[in-house]
């Protein structure tokens, strides 16, 4: 079937174009979406007589999309799953999920503005297109992690972890407040070292007077 398209239409054409679709596409979004007319001669009067009306409306909704896009792009959003050992989820994030979430972060956006391949089954860090306009789209990433806590640890270091190198991470984490703490009171962190140094000495002569009796 041929449609005069009434906006850009992504893998199709551009407002104007006459295209030929398949009649269910047609049927059931294009023309009921108000996306595109039937290519009748009819039908090209009508476009022509209201193309200027249709860019500048077309003009408007890309300005309010761009606007929406500042705040979007680069935006993360955190979703917390089970998963097992491997990072497998179990179950799957979907469209609908990463739309909620970017709703609830203060962006409403519909299912059908979110762009996904296929379901998201791992824990990680996943880009993920938002189409705002068909002429401006943004990425936002979603940030799939076990808990709050290793949300943040992937988010810090810009990418997915698995749970061995989850737990080493978190292990260092708990470690360092001591660490710092030795390390601001230098007459503790200088007791610490000359006991080392002393027990070496006495581990050495030891060994050192086993050596002369043999």
């Amino acid at each position: 079937m041929e449609v005069i398209l009434l906006e850009r239409i992504e893998n199709l054409g551009q407002m104007g174009d006459v295209v030929t679709v398949k009649p269910g596409f047609a049927r059931n979004f294009l023309l009921p979406k108000r996306k595109a007319l039937r290519a009748t001669d009819n039908s090209r009067q009508v476009f022509e007589t209201q193309r200027a009306q249709l860019e500048a409306e077309n003009l408007k909704r890309r300005g309010e999309a761009e606007a929406v896009a500042k705040t979007l792009d680069g935006m993360m959003v955190v979703l917390v799953r089970a998963a097992a050992e491997s990072g497998q989820l179990y179950g799957s994030v979907s469209a609908r999920d990463v739309s909620d979430a970017v709703t609830g972060a203060g962006v409403t956006i519909g299912r059908n503005q979110v762009r996904m391949d296929k379901a998201i089954k791992n824990l990680g860090l996943e880009p993920v297109r938002v189409q705002l306009h068909p002429e401006v789209a943004v990425t936002v990433t979603v940030n799939i992690a076990r808990s709050p806590d290793e949300a943040e640890t992937q988010a810090r270091l810009g990418k997915g972890l698995d749970r061995a190198a989850m737990e080493e991470e978190m292990d260092g984490a708990a470690r360092a407040p001591a660490l710092e703490e030795l390390l601001e009171n230098p007459e503790e962190a200088a007791a610490v070292a000359e006991q080392a140094a002393e027990a070496e000495a006495e581990i050495e002569a030891a060994t050192e007077a086993d050596e002369t009796s043999t």
